[in-house]
C-alpha cells in the first residue's frame, strides 16, 4: 500500500549480496527496520521479533513477503552503506514532513558505545543539521577518528540548502572561515563566543559587562523567566550597542552584532548562574537573539532524546555501516513521531517516550502515523 512512497528511495542503493542467494529484498529489510524503529525497537533480535509478529500487517502495508532472519539482518546492516542510507531516509523525511522553518542548529554526537575504550570499532561521531520548526534532519556527516569536525561542518554546509535559514553553532565552530561559508550559501549565523577565540571573547566580554554597568549608556535588554515546580529559570539578553569598535569586525563575514545571555537557575535552595557570548550576522531585537540562543537548545534535545528513547549509547551494533544506518532512522522517527502528536487535537498529548510505546503496542497506530504523511 505504502511501498512505493518509501521503496523509490532505496531501490538503487548498491546491494553486494551475490543476487542468486538473495531472498529478502533489500528494499523489505529497510522499510522493516524503518517501522521496527518508529515502534521503538532499534536491537536487530528485536526487529526480527517484531517482523515475525507483524508479518500480515507489514505485507498488507508495503508488501514485505518475507521476515529475514537475525543473520540476514544484521549482515545487511553491516554491508549495506550507511552514508547511503542517511541520505535516502533524510530525502524521505524532508518529502514528507517539509523544510518550512528558519532555524538550523549544526551539532554533533559521539556514539559512546562505539568510544568504550578496548573496542575494536571506529568510533563514530556524526554531525547533523537539524531544523527545529520540525524536527527533520537536513543533513548529517560522521567525523573519522582523525579527523576534525571544524571543517565537517563546512563540508556539511556545502550540502544542504540553507538559504534564508539561520545556522546556530557553539563556539567550536566560532571560525571566520565557517562564518563565511554561512554567508555564501545564503543563511545567517548565531555562533557561541568562547575562549577558542580568546581576544575576540575578552574584548566583546569586557565591552558588554562595561555598557550593562554604565547606567549613561542604553543597552537593549529582554528578560524571561520560566517556573517549573520548584525550578525557576531566568533568562536575560543583552545586545552590545555597536560593534563598530572591534577593530577586527571586517575579518568576520557579515559580523554585525554581539550578544550575551545570563541564566539564573534556582532549585530550592540551589543558585547557579552562567554567562554565555554570541555573535551574529543578524541585526535583530535583543527579543529576537534570545530566542535564537535557545533554539540551538532543540539539537541537543533531539541527542538526548536519541538515548533516552533508544538507548543509542548503549546499542550494541558492531559496524560503522550499522550504527550509521540505525542513527538516521532513529531521528526519521522522532521526526514522524514528533509532527504526528503536534497535529494531534487534544490539548493534553502525549510524549515522545509514550506515544513510540503505543506505536508498538497498538494495530492500527503505525497505519495512522504514516499515512498522515503520505499518499498511498
Amino acid at each position: 500500500m505504502y511501498r512505493a512512497c518509501f521503496g523509490k528511495h532505496f531501490s538503487d542503493l548498491e546491494d553486494t549480496r551475490y543476487p542468486g542467494f538473495v531472498e529478502h529484498k533489500l528494499v523489505d529489510i529497510l522499510i522493516l527496520v524503518m517501522c521496527g524503529t518508529l515502534s521503538g525497537l532499534d536491537e536487530p533480535e528485536d526487529i526480527v521479533e517484531y517482523g515475525k509478529a507483524k508479518k500480515e500487517e507489514l505485507q498488507a502495508l508495503f508488501a514485505i513477503e518475507q521476515i529475514p532472519s537475525l543473520s540476514t539482518l544484521t549482515r545487511v546492516l553491516n554491508m549495506v552503506d550507511g552514508e547511503e542510507v542517511a541520505s535516502r531516509v533524510i530525502h524521505i523525511m524532508c518529502e514528507l514532513l517539509g523544510t518550512d522553518g528558519d532555524v538550523v542548529p549544526v551539532d554533533g554526537k559521539t556514539i559512546c558505545s562505539t568510544a568504550k575504550e578496548g573496542s575494536a570499532r571506529e568510533t563514530l561521531h556524526i554531525v547533523t543539521a537539524y531544523l527545529t520548526s520540525n524536527g527533520v534532519t537536513l543533513g548529517q556527516l560522521t567525523v573519522s577518528e582523525k579527523t576534525n569536525e571544524i571543517p565537517i561542518v563546512r563540508d556539511l554546509l556545502d550540502m544542504i540548502d540553507i538559504e534564508g535559514k539561520i545556522v546556530t553553532a557553539d563556539a567550536m565552530h566560532c571560525q571566520k572561515d565557517t562564518a563565511e561559508k554561512i554567508l555564501e550559501r545564503g543563511g545567517d549565523y548565531v555562533i557561541g563566543l568562547k575562549g577558542n577565540q580568546p581576544l575576540m571573547h575578552d574584548e566583546i566580554k569586557m565591552y558588554l559587562e562595561d555598557c550593562v554597568a554604565d547606567p549613561k549608556i542604553e543597552v537593549e535588554t529582554v528578560r524571561t523567566q520560566e517556573k517549573n515546580g520548584g525550578r525557576i529559570e531566568t533568562r536575560t539578553c543583552y545586545k552590545a550597542p555597536s560593534l563598530d569598535w572591534f577593530e577586527s569586525k571586517d575579518e568576520w563575514a557579515g559580523l554585525t552584532s554581539a550578544f550575551m545571555v545570563h541564566r539564573r537557575v534556582v532549585i530550592k535552595d540551589k543558585t547557579t548562574e552562567e554567562t554565555a557570548f554570541y555573535i551574529t550576522s543578524l541585526d535583530a531585537l535583543a527579543e529576537k537573539l534570545l530566542a535564537l540562543s535557545r533554539e540551538h537548545w532543540k539539537i541537543e534535545s533531539m541527542h538526548w532524546m536519541l538515548d533516552v528513547v533508544f538507548s543509542e549509547d548503549d546499542c550494541r551494533i558492531l559496524s560503522p555501516n550499522g550504527q550509521k544506518t540505525m542513527n538516521v532512522f532513529r531521528k526519521f522517527a522522532l521526526a514522524m513521531h514528533k509532527n504526528y502528536i503536534a497535529s494531534l487535537p487534544q490539548k493534553t498529548k502525549p510524549s515522545i517516550k509514550k506515544h513510540i510505546l503505543r506505536t508498538l503496542l497498538s494495530p492500527s497506530l503505525l497505519t495512522n502515523i504514516i499515512s498522515s504523511f503520505t499518499v498511498s
